[in-house]
């Protein structure tokens, strides 16, 4: 695996695991897949995709435009994790 796989990964995982402890509470791992989608279906709701955004700024270091907080950037963990890549450069 290269090391920008890696990095994907690790990051995708540490994603996964915020949603699921703050927004899925007792849902199991399997069922959150890097393609369920999060702002689309509701589990995502205003409060919750706020939250998220604070979260990924303070843990990466990065800035996430206004225009970004929508669901063609924060729809999914493989669209967020593009979008946390991107902004690491």
């Amino acid at each position: 695996m290269s090391d920008n796989a890696a990095q994907a990964d690790g990051i995708r995982n540490q994603i996964k695991n915020f949603i699921l402890e703050e927004f899925l509470q007792g849902a199991s791992a399997d069922e959150l897949k890097n393609d369920t989608a999060l702002m689309s279906s509701g589990i995502l709701d205003s409060l919750a995709t706020v939250r998220l955004v604070a979260s990924l700024e303070e843990r990466y270091g990065i800035r996430i435009a206004p225009h970004e907080v929508s669901v063609d950037y924060l729809d999914d963990l493989d669209a967020i994790t593009e979008l946390v890549l991107s902004k690491q450069g």
